[in-house]
This record gives C-alpha cells, structure tokens and sequence, in this order.
C-alpha cells in the first residue's frame, strides 16, 4: 500500500528590504552602550578637532566624554540650576552653555571654572554657540530675544527681538560670521544679519520648531518641528524644497553625516531615520526611550543620542580589526574526538547498508485528509493562527481539495459565520490567487469560487460577497 503524500504547500516569497551601500554603510555599527546620566540629556556636541571629545549636557552638569569612554574626562557642574545648549568653538578649546537661570558661561576645556559670565536674559537661555568668528557667542532665550555677546569683554553686542515664543533651535552660519538662524516656538524660522541687526528672511514652519540645520553649502536649511522634517532652499529666498512625514511624533533632533550627504533625525516616537541625498529613508536605529538630542562624530566614527530617560546611547563603528580579534580569540569547540569519529572507517566488500526508516510526522489537516474528513480538513485550515500566520496552508488545503473533486462537499452545510471567515480570506489578498491560478488547481475570480457550493447557497454566498467588499471600501 502506498503511503500518504502530505499536502504540499506552496510559500509566497517574502519582499524583503533592498540592500543598498548606505544600509550596508549605516548597518556597520557595533550594538549601543548605555551611559547612565544625571537628567535628560538636552544637548550633544562633538568637538571638531580630533580627537573628537564630545559634550553631553544633562540636568546641571555637562561632561566631556573621550570618543571610546565611558567615564568623563572632564565634567562642568557650576550651574545652579539645569544647564542647556553647550557647545564647543571651532577650535574645541572653548565651550559655552545656557542655564534655567537666565546666565550664560563660557568655560575653558582644560579648566573647570567658568572663564566668563554673561548676563541679560531674563528667562531660561536653551541655546548657546560660538558664531564662525570664534569671538562672539549668540543665544536664544524664552524671554524671545536673541543677544549676541563679546567673548574677551563679557559685553552684550546687540539684542534682537522678533519672535513672538521660546526660541528653540540656533544655527549660526560656518561661512559668514554675521549670519544665524533661529527657530521659534512661533512655527518661524528667521535668518539674521548682524550687519542689518534685524531677520533677512523668514520660512513659515506651520509647526513650533525644535531645531535649525544648515548644510556645508549653506545653501539648504533644515527645520524640524511637530512631525514635520522641511527642507528650504536659501537661494530662492526660502522657498520650501521637501516636507518629510516620517515619523510618528515630534521631531526634536537633526545633524548630518561627516561628508554632509547623509540627513539623520531623531523623534520622541524612539527612532533615528537616515536619509539620503533624495530624501529616502535608508535606516533606522531603534532607542529605548523617546529621543531630545543627537549627534554624529567629524569622521562618522560615533552616533550619540540623548534621550528622556537620561540614558545616553552611543553606537561605535566597526572595523575590520575588530573582527579579527574576535576570530583570533574564539575558542575550540567540544572534544575533538566526537568530530573525528568514524573518519578513518573504510568498507569492506561484504558490508551492506542499513538504512533507517524515517518517520513521517503529519499535520492535523493532513491526518483529517487522510481519513477522508474534508470538512475538518478546511475548518483546521481556516482557524485564526493559521489563516493569518500561513495563509499559504489555508491555500494549499483548500488547492488539495479541489483536485480531489471534494470542495463542494467541505463547502457544504456550512452557517454565516463559517462562510463569512472564508469570504473574508478569499477578500484579503490578491496575490494567494493568483499563485493558485498559475498552478492551474484553482480559479483567481472568487465569484467563480461560489460555483462549489450547493445551488441554494449560490446566490446567499454572493450577497455576502457584495457586502463585504461594500464594508471594504467604506472601511478605506
């Protein structure tokens, strides 16, 4: 007697990611290190000078952090009440912060006292930088102004007042030493010249703006703000190039890549998305918690996310040195002898080969098939793990059925709730279908499918069918 064949089921393939040299580029990063901070972390700086230290500012400290430590080498904890924005100069040998309190301090990198102390705010300065010159510092305050300050005379050059909220974001420019951008909780983002003392341009955000980015060129802008990632073409007047959806919550964070090609996002929806030149995203890094700041080493060398939770994330390139090592230090596995076993065995004329049976292990809906239980066969088939899980089973059942001529009797009999789960599987995707219809064992229309049924229940499966679709397209 033969044995049972067991039904054969045929796999959709699945469509997996496209493997482009920026995933592989963005993928080749070793998993994070944790890094426990005092609060949030608000800020994250790289100095641009190597060996690029980087500053984390979180609750009232900043630390200094060495590319491969996770221990500061340097730590600023004069502040009375929580410190924001600090930042290095373009020589790393400076850096200010903003405080709660309204002050703003200038601190030297080998030195633990502040060197300068600038006063005139009268609320909470949450953005601090050092404009191209190295010797004017320009901060952003709740109490809506933006200051510009005298790094060797402590003296407030010139103060500016033309948002009507918080002001957010600062973005100075790296090419000329006179422009900054800021970005206001007023949905603004204003270009300033020093030279006019008042805003040369203005882009509507639509949405309170949480950050400032401009490109090496200087001739592109980024915003962030609600969920919204605008770029603005300066050269057109601020003329708004692409609006990027893709995150789920607010934006808090940009910066780019060491070359300046790569576009990186982070968002309170835990996620750091990469973009590249066409403004596709490319990767994603997954955080533990919602994300406030983010930065990216000179060299790529470093991703450094602060979050909420005031856990700071940093994720170190790989590098083929590494990998050697890991080779080098992999120990042997078990006891060679179980390997070796039987290598030297050479047979004889007179030995014969005996070869062990091999059971044959069948599914539930096989086992039914086998015993002629079709009904059962398709209910095991359409059960709820199954049908959603491995569609292509219910499929391969409902194919096996076919050809062997006992569909109508599986259709049979059947209450409105057991014909709507079918009507409901055969609805859902196209695709099963059409694989089945190429094998030839059955028909894509699912009108025709009905034709398998009892003629009284012909035309109430039909009905059915016309309502399902009609929940479908009000559903979308």
């Amino acid at each position: 007697m033969a044995s049972f064949k067991p039904t054969k089921v045929q796999s959709l393939p699945k469509l997996g990611e496209n493997v482009t040299e920026d995933t592989l580029y963005w993928k080749n990063y070793k998993s994070p290190v944790q890094i426990k901070e005092f609060g949030a972390v608000t800020k994250i700086d790289f100095s641009p000078l190597p060996p690029h230290n980087y500053a984390v500012t979180a609750s009232t400290r900043i630390h200094v952090y060495g590319l491969h430590s996770q221990e500061p080498i340097r730590s600023f904890t004069r502040f009375r009440d929580t410190a924001y924005g600090g930042s290095f100069r373009g020589d790393g040998k400076l850096l200010v912060a903003g405080s709660e309190e309204g002050l703003i301090r200038l601190f030297d990198i080998s030195g633990r006292v502040a060197l300068r102390q600038f006063t005139g705010h009268s609320k909470a300065v949450h953005m601090t930088s050092f404009l191209s010159d190295g010797f004017r510092v320009v901060s952003g305050s709740d109490d809506l102004t933006c200051r510009v300050w005298d790094v060797p005379s402590a003296v407030e050059l010139s103060s500016i007042t033309e948002h009507t909220d918080y002001i957010r974001a600062l973005a100075p420019s790296k090419l000329n030493p006179d422009l900054f951008v800021t970005g206001s909780y007023d949905h603004t983002v204003k270009v300033f010249d020093m030279r006019s003392g008042s805003s040369v341009m203005t882009m509507q955000h639509s949405h309170p703006v949480e950050c400032v980015l401009l490109y090496p060129s200087e001739a592109l802008l980024v915003s962030t703000g609600g969920r919204y990632v605008k770029i603005w073409d300066l050269l057109k007047g601020g003329q708004e190039l692409v609006s990027l959806k893709n995150h789920h919550k607010t934006v808090t964070c940009a910066c780019l890549s060491s070359v300046g090609n790569k576009l990186l996002t982070g968002s309170l929806d835990r996620h750091v998305k990469v973009y590249n030149s066409s403004y596709k995203v490319v990767h994603n890094f997954d955080c533990d918690a919602s994300i406030l700041s983010m930065a990216v080493a000179p060299d790529d060398e470093v991703v450094a996310v602060g979050m909420t939770n005031g856990v700071l994330s940093v994720r170190h390139r790989k590098h083929k040195k590494d990998k050697e090592t890991l080779t080098s230090r992999r120990r042997r596995g078990p006891s060679y002898r179980v390997f070796v076993k039987g290598k030297n065995f050479v047979p004889r004329q007179d030995d014969f080969l005996v070869c062990k049976p091999v059971k044959q292990y069948l599914q539930k809906y096989d086992k039914q098939l086998k015993s002629f239980e079709v009904s059962k066969a398709l209910d095991t088939a359409l059960q709820t793990w199954t049908r959603t899980s491995k569609p292509e089973v219910t499929v391969a059942v409902i194919i096996e059925l076919n050809r062997r001529g006992t569909l109508k009797n599986a259709l049979a009999g059947r209450n409105e709730e057991s014909l709507t789960k079918i009507l409901n599987f055969l609805l859902k995707d196209e695709r099963r279908f059409k694989m089945a219809n190429h094998d030839g064992d059955m028909r894509a229309n699912k009108e025709e499918f009905t034709a398998f049924l009892h003629p009284e229940e012909f035309d109430y499966m039909k009905d059915i069918i016309v309502l399902v679709r009609l929940d479908n397209q009000n559903a979308k």
